[in-house]
């Protein structure tokens, strides 16, 4: 890959990297689609498809995550991606470096998962390494993981631009995620219950963070099966966090739906 890619580079070509765990959907789709006007007809389109292990602190949810490459390789056949990068591993058996960050990353998700943001941080810095992209795209239904890869860019001096996709969803509110195929039954339904909430947030600007964290909780938990992790309303720059819900701020917000824990935010 590194090879290729020094190849690229010295022919004069614009490389994009969209970084990706696999089981591709409509919101990839549209990532790859970013990737491809930022550098034309002439510039490079590479996927990567990479299962990583490293940012997984639940051995279950590792082995739980859908693997569906067959299908992930005719979506970037179809969208004219250039190549699709799908290392079976990316460590060495006695691996023991990796990148980590010490502010953005001790909260949110940071809590609730110990060891993700640097799983997923020496993993983006590795594919980065390999792929000597130009331009690297990203979905902004991880936020907080956005936010920590321009941080590690900015701080770490990669000459590379981070561009963000906004969050694609379903016709019933739900935010496209890999996940999604694991709500079975009626977990479907309740799991729209995210994209709800945060409609109701965006009433409620100039209220106290803390009164309407606790009634989104008791909406959310309103679903037989839904479980909140954190509600949070911070700045959009430092994610810290904000004590009124102002216009401007974000909230993000984590719950499990039955087994299936998801992610999801919005713009007040």
């Amino acid at each position: 890959m590194q090879r290729q890619a020094i190849a690229w580079r010295k022919a004069g070509r614009r490389v994009v990297l969209v970084p990706t765990m696999g089981a591709l959907h409509d919101g990839h789709r549209r990532l790859i689609n970013m990737a491809r006007k930022k550098v034309k007809t002439n510039g490079i389109v590479v996927v990567s498809i990479y299962v990583n292990p490293k940012q997984f602190n639940d051995p279950k949810d590792l082995k739980d995550y859908p693997r569906t490459l067959s299908a992930d390789k005719k979506l970037c056949r179809e969208e004219s991606v250039d190549m699709v990068f799908a290392p079976n591993t990316l460590y060495e058996k006695d691996v023991s470096a990796g990148v980590k960050e010490d502010d953005l990353t001790t909260r949110l998700e940071g809590l609730h998962r110990p060891g993700h943001f640097a799983g997923v941080m020496t993993v983006v810095a590795k594919l980065f390494n390999l792929v000597l992209p130009d331009f690297s795209v990203f979905g902004e239904k991880d936020f907080q993981q956005v936010t920590v890869i321009k941080r590690m860019v900015r701080d770490l001096d990669y000459p590379i631009s981070i561009l963000v996709g906004p969050t694609v969803r379903e016709a019933d509110g739900l935010a496209m995620s890999s996940r999604n195929v694991l709500l079975t039954g009626d977990l479907r339904d309740q799991a729209t219950v995210l994209s709800r909430a945060i409609e109701l947030s965006r009433q409620s600007l100039g209220s106290r963070a803390v009164d309407i964290k606790r009634k989104l909780k008791r909406f959310i938990e309103k679903q037989p099966d839904a479980q909140v992790d954190y509600i949070e309303f911070v700045d959009t720059i430092n994610l810290n966090p904000l004590k009124t819900v102002k216009k401007g701020s974000r909230i993000l917000l984590a719950a499990k739906i039955g087994p299936v824990r998801l992610i999801d935010n919005g713009l007040l």
